[in-house]
């Protein structure tokens, strides 16, 4: 039994079925057709393939932040303001996110210290680190 190692005709039967498969410009030389301006073509869509392929990478990063394993792209965010001041957790939360840009707190705190007392908050009272 012959295989493809010691089959001198191999490649020959190959490009014919490839052929016949799939045309015979499939089993050509590129040099046929291949000119400057394709050259070009194809150096461009390499160069955007690559920034593409940098990007998707440069995306899915890990970075440890205390303790934690947080994508890159989230940390282009302003991470501060995720971290609310009064209780120092952090949150991705839509809800805390309108707290902390109105009051400079997460929604627990808001519930807990601020609501039905907005003007002494917004005066500038803040519980002391012990939560009194």
């Amino acid at each position: 039994m012959m295989n493809k190692n010691n089959d001198p005709h191999y490649v020959a039967r190959l490009e014919k079925a490839i052929a016949k498969r799939w045309g015979k410009d499939a089993v050509q030389n590129p040099r046929k057709f291949w000119d400057d301006e394709k050259e070009e073509s194809y150096k461009k869509q390499l160069k955007e393939l690559h920034q593409k392929e940098l990007s998707i990478s440069y995306e899915g990063e890990k970075v440890e932040v205390d303790g934690f394993l947080m994508s890159k792209k989230l940390l282009t965010r302003e991470v501060a303001s995720r971290t609310c001041p009064v209780c120092s957790s952090f949150s991705f939360s839509v809800k805390d996110d309108v707290y902390m840009n109105k009051f400079d707190c997460c929604f627990s705190c808001y519930v807990k210290w601020v609501e039905n007392r907005e003007e002494r908050w917004l005066d500038g009272w803040r519980p002391n680190k012990s939560g009194d």
